[in-house]
């Protein structure tokens, strides 16, 4: 895939702000900014200047900017890059763009910038996908993990991985080649199955870090559920501070799902508010009722309400085995607190009065169970499958250890394993509808 055509794009979010970025990347990407802009003092052309400099001036009679210039091959993508700062309106940013496209400049493609840096040498493919992560980060955790990523944590942990496969493969090989001779053997097995055994603990890390990475990417979700007139919606709106959900004493007012995300200590949470479980013969109500089940299937964690403490007649179908559940007596402000119920895993609330709130929102974020400890934590879904591939691989490995099968075997599924972890660093992708399909994510201008 070779990119020869100089791409422009809007890079900062849509919309009105002080200052925009307009981005410029390519082989002529310095030559034509030069033939539109007008530096302020004489001498000051574009073509001229040295890398990382600023130059201020007048860019196609349109506004006063400043624009920076970023040479190949130390620029974020590897090409010549220039990066013009405009005054946010609307119309100056779409004039600017619209006069590098008549200038010879084609419009990028979602993720193109980061695409040319990764098809140039300049970021793995892992990395390149911290870049969409870093800038969709919603929270402290989820900024913290792209930034790592970013900087190269999970692919030097897989390239050192790769490192001792890769030689152990080529010692098996080389005793392919010399197969007449049937003493020969240059890949000790001893140290293959060590290897082998620490390669499968890494890999199962890896893939058990997955579980938390993805929550912190993208959010814990927890449904509220219970029957109709528990509080549900009454609570929604105390944790999120705002009258989202509508509250009366009508039961079934909440007819479908409503959704609000809280940053509580670092992390994302995604609540929903969903409509009560109870038999009922309307039919737009059990609409509402089949939506609160598909949460319940979806959600990490479960906040089971309830007025008197009764849940047995709460129908939580579809739970997953990995949900996590919790169960408040709500209305503490009305109904009288039981006297043991310090004793149990209940937690008496009152959403009115917002008293012990704070203790849910602990007991949420202890079931989150993130662990955020490990230097390394994969976040993607498509690492998580080409880990469990690879993983597969290694199983395979040790088989055929434990049985003496000919090298060539193991030869061929070391092969397979150093692909898949290939994969994730984008050292064996090569198919253009896969790198399209990755970057196709991205916004405009990145």
């Amino acid at each position: 895939m070779i990119q020869t055509e100089t791409i422009a794009a809007i890079s900062t979010a849509p919309g009105v702000g002080g200052i925009a970025v307009i981005r410029v990347s390519g082989h002529n990407a310095i030559s034509v900014c030069n033939s539109l802009f007008v530096p302020n003092r004489e001498g000051r052309i574009l073509s001229m200047i040295k890398a990382q400099q600023a130059v201020y001036g007048t860019f196609a009679d349109i506004d006063h900017v400043v624009v920076t210039i970023y040479k190949s091959p130390y620029s974020f993508t590897g090409e010549d890059v220039v990066e013009i700062s405009c005054h946010g309106s609307l119309y100056i940013q779409n004039a600017i763009l619209q006069r590098l496209i008549d200038a010879g400049c084609r419009l990028a493609d979602h993720g193109e910038f980061t695409m040319r840096a990764f098809l140039n040498g300049r970021i793995d493919l892992a990395e390149a996908e911290a870049v969409a992560d870093l800038v969709g980060a919603k929270s402290a955790e989820a900024h913290r993990l792209a930034l790592r990523q970013m900087q190269g944590a999970l692919s030097t942990r897989l390239k050192e991985l790769r490192e001792k496969l890769l030689e152990l493969t080529s010692l098996l090989e080389l005793e392919l080649d010399f197969s007449d001779h049937e003493d020969v053997e240059f890949a000790d097995r001893t140290k293959l199955a060590q290897l082998i055994d620490e390669t499968e603990n890494e890999i199962a890390r890896l893939m058990h870090s997955f579980s938390s990475g993805n929550a912190i990417k993208n959010g814990i979700t927890v449904a509220i559920v219970g029957a109709p007139n528990a509080g549900k919606s009454t609570l929604l709106n105390r944790l999120i501070g705002d009258d989202c959900a509508i509250v009366s004493d009508i039961p079934g007012t909440t007819r479908d799902t409503i959704e609000r995300t809280l940053l509580y200590r670092g992390l994302l949470f995604c609540f929903i508010d969903t409509a009560g479980i109870h038999q009922t013969d309307d039919v737009i109500e059990n609409l509402g009722i089949e939506r609160s089940y598909k949460a319940i299937s979806n959600a990490r964690v479960i906040v089971a309400l309830s007025e008197n403490g009764n849940f047995s007649n709460l129908n939580l179908k579809g739970v997953s085995k990995h949900s996590k559940l919790v169960f408040c007596r709500s209305k503490s402000d009305i109904y009288p607190i039981c006297e043991d119920i310090s004793k149990t895993d209940e937690i008496s609330i009152s959403a009115l009065t917002g008293y012990n709130i704070d203790r849910l929102m602990e007991r949420l974020f202890e079931l989150a169970e993130i662990d955020n400890t490990e230097d390394v934590i994969i976040t993607t879904q498509r690492h998580y499958e080409a880990l469990k591939l690879a993983l597969e691989d290694i199983k395979k490995i040790k088989d055929c250890l434990a049985e003496n099968v000919s090298s060539d075997f193991i030869a061929e599924d070391l092969r397979s394993c150093l692909g898949h972890i290939g994969e994730i660093t984008g050292g064996t992708i090569t198919a253009d509808e896969t790198l399209q399909n990755i970057f196709s994510h991205f916004c405009i201008g990145k």
